[in-house]
């Protein structure tokens, strides 16, 4: 079975509202429990402190394959031995490359993510679509210039999962609307609630700030206006002029040669690395700084080995209710604790449930009515006078040169996997969307 991350494209496989679908029910476990962080009661949301929500959603990464290696964490990296599919047992390793040249892109599809989840047993790594060694490699501390930094300082979660066990664009929809619309990638126009809808019923600021490809597209010209390049958040986070919400997108294009920052395989990590220090630099030295909560996450696992299996969560469809494998979360304010993993719950929505619980919103689905504020692992013991040191980290500006000839994806993987970011920005283009130069 040769299905990926992107296969089927264009294909919605719709899975909107729960019209004609029964709504999953309660959480439903699979033996992945493990301690739990017990946090005072919240404030009066406008006693919080918090004026500004910063959200950046990277590619591609699981837990363990990045943050395993973080002290007081669940987290796995030597010692793991998982089984190909030609029944040979292979060990999880440290990876040399900083790329992924030369290997095939993990499989993190719908089906795929259920081959690698297995019923719980999380040992299907090397049995997905054209998945083979790298799936199960890993990175430490040292390979990290900002993470490895990042997440011992700050706040991390080792038990923050992707939404739903699918894609890229089924679990951006989660970030966007408590829900999606689609299992697999494609372009199909989405009529879903959003946050931004919340936010503006609510009188409230919200901008979505993208690099190159503006995922608000797939909504067509309903969110133009509140879609901005980049360049926008830096010049308003320099001018203290930060709205209340800020959703930012890295660059998605040229995935496959190997040269986009969202470290979606090939993309050199060091790229990513780069592109968060710049958006944390821009928050801690804003005049907004004191009054905002910056949360760096990752869509979903990408296909890479992850011990720790995915619950259920009530959902509008039973089919979206199995949660993806964990992801690298990091959430960085003065409000933080410092050197402090949570061990609680958490996905995508709960970054939603933490927005509506701080500016008054209701809840766009079950989803977020039933998730874990991620507001709760926040010290607001601090508000009166919040610890605003925040260390600069040196993290070396980097233009990734892409995988050299012969190293990169194969003509398939070129034509099912890696185009949807193309699609999409000619879609953006055909709207009226102005995309950075």
């Amino acid at each position: 079975m040769t299905i990926s991350r992107r296969t089927l494209l264009g294909a919605a496989g719709a899975v909107a509202g729960g019209a004609g679908l029964a709504m999953a029910g309660a959480a439903e476990g699979f033996g992945s429990v493990g301690p739990v962080s017990t946090y005072p009661a919240l404030p009066a949301p406008a006693d919080s402190g918090i004026e500004h929500i910063v959200v950046v959603m990277m590619e591609n990464r699981s837990f363990d394959h990045f943050l395993g290696w973080v002290p007081n964490a669940d987290g796995k990296q030597a010692g793991l031995t998982y089984v190909d599919r030609y029944g040979v047992p292979q060990k999880t390793y440290h990876l040399a490359a900083f790329n992924n040249c030369g290997f095939n892109d993990p499989d993190h599809s719908y089906e795929g993510g259920r081959i690698e989840f297995n019923d719980g047993k999380c040992d299907g790594f090397l049995k997905a679509g054209l998945n083979d060694v790298s799936a199960i490699g890993y990175y430490d501390k040292a390979d990290l210039p900002f993470l490895g930094r990042a997440a011992q300082d700050w706040t991390t979660f080792d038990r923050y999962f992707s939404a739903v066990m699918a894609e890229t664009y089924p679990n951006r929809f989660y970030m966007h609307s408590a829900q999606t619309d689609r299992l697999h990638n494609g372009m199909a126009q989405s009529t879903l609630p959003t946050i931004w809808d919340s936010l503006a019923a609510a009188g409230v600021k919200g901008t979505y700030f993208f690099n190159d490809v503006p995922f608000t597209a797939l909504w067509y010209t309903k969110h133009l206006a509140i879609s901005q390049p980049y360049a926008l958040f830096k010049t308003q986070a320099a001018l203290g002029q930060l709205p209340a919400v800020s959703y930012i997108d890295p660059r998605f294009e040229d995935e496959a040669s190997g040269t986009s920052n969202d470290d979606h395989p090939h993309a050199d990590i060091r790229a990513g690395e780069a592109f968060l220090n710049e958006v944390y630099d821009a928050v801690r030295t804003s005049p907004n700084w004191d009054k905002t909560v910056l949360v760096i996450t990752f869509d979903e696992w990408g296909g890479f080995y992850d011990h720790v299996a995915p619950e259920k969560a009530p959902d509008v469809s039973a089919k979206t209710a199995l949660r993806g494998f964990r992801v690298p979360t990091i959430v960085i304010s003065p409000l933080a604790r410092r050197g402090h993993v949570g061990h609680n719950t958490y996905d995508h929505t709960s970054v939603l449930k933490m927005i509506e619980w701080r500016f008054g919103l209701p809840p766009l689905t079950v989803r977020d009515a039933n998730a874990r504020n991620l507001a709760e692992a926040l010290d607001f013991s601090s508000v009166a006078s919040p610890n605003l040191t925040a260390p600069a980290y040196t993290v070396p500006n980097f233009t990734p040169l892409g995988c050299t000839a012969g190293t990169g994806v194969s003509t398939a993987e070129l034509g099912s996997e890696f185009s949807e970011w193309g699609d999409l920005k000619a879609l953006a283009q055909k709207l009226g969307v102005v995309l950075p130069v």
